[in-house]
């Protein structure tokens, strides 16, 4: 408790605190109190919202993709399939890997020139399919999410295999003698038994995707021209970069409030019905 008070509380207490002053991050600068002014600043900025859209992408892929490849993964390995325990290993490595070095591993085979996936497309005929994956601002957002899926697909994948083994057989040994099919039995049985788990994957996808920074800032940095920010590669910049701590810890401050608010209306939404 001593431990989380001193690194976590401590420092979320003080980001708040200094929301409210400008400074440049130096022991010996001075801090001003600005009051509200970089909130309104911030809130005003077209960078900001840019960035809170690219999350919102983010939030958009974990749901439609994230959440059913994690969920059919899982039905995978806890199935009475060969090589489950292949399955198992070669689905949960990507998140064994450093977020960093994933991101660079992805950055060359994305790369328009000589990367695998365009000399693929190339060797194959499809030549009208090769992008410039992460240096076109209409796609390098989609990209970085659609590999932030790929990365994160087995770590939600134990969540929902956790719920589907806790299940007890006796419920679909009495859905098969009332008559009940397999997609019967998925949206009767499998999905309300599973309420509790997917309310465990919304908290940690929504605040996951709202302070994403390791992926992005290793395969764009949230360029071309700022076109891939979000919250949190806007925050480093402010703070580290522009040397603006007030506006930094601002960005951090709205971030922690819309996660805490998101987690509240996400657990609302999966309370079970009591009595």
């Amino acid at each position: 408790m001593t431990l989380f008070c001193i690194f976590l509380l401590n420092p979320i207490f003080q980001a708040v605190i200094q929301s409210f002053y400008s400074w440049k991050g130096i022991a010996s600068a001075p801090m001003i109190f600005v009051g509200l002014k970089n909130y309104k600043e911030i809130l005003q900025a077209p960078q900001f919202w840019l960035a809170m859209k690219n999350s919102g992408i983010f939030l958009i892929g974990g749901f439609v993709v994230l959440m059913p490849l994690a969920f059919l993964l899982a039905t995978i390995i806890t199935s009475s399939l060969p090589w489950t325990r292949f399955f198992k290993t070669a689905f949960f490595m990507p998140i064994m890997l450093p977020l960093t070095a994933v991101g660079l591993m992805w950055v060359y085979i994305l790369e328009p020139n000589w990367g695998l996936l365009n000399s693929v497309l190339l060797k194959l005929g499809g030549e009208g399919f090769t992008r410039n994956w992460l240096g076109n601002p209409k796609l390098n957002v989609i990209t970085v999410v659609l590999v932030n899926e790929w990365t994160y697909a087995g770590f939600n994948m134990l969540i929902f295999a956790s719920g589907l083994v806790s299940i007890p057989q006796e419920l679909y040994e009495a859905a098969t003698i009332d008559g009940a099919d397999k997609r019967q039995k998925l949206f009767y049985v499998t999905l309300p038994m599973m309420k509790g788990y997917f309310k465990i994957f919304s908290v940690l996808c929504v605040t996951g995707c709202l302070k994403t920074f390791d992926l992005m800032f290793s395969m764009t940095g949230g360029g071309p021209n700022g076109s891939s920010e979000v919250p949190a590669t806007l925050l480093y910049n402010e703070a580290f970069v522009f040397k603006n701590f007030g506006h930094g810890n601002t960005i951090g401050t709205i971030i922690l409030l819309t996660g805490f608010v998101l987690s509240l209306m996400l657990n609302k939404f999966f309370q079970e019905d009591i009595g």
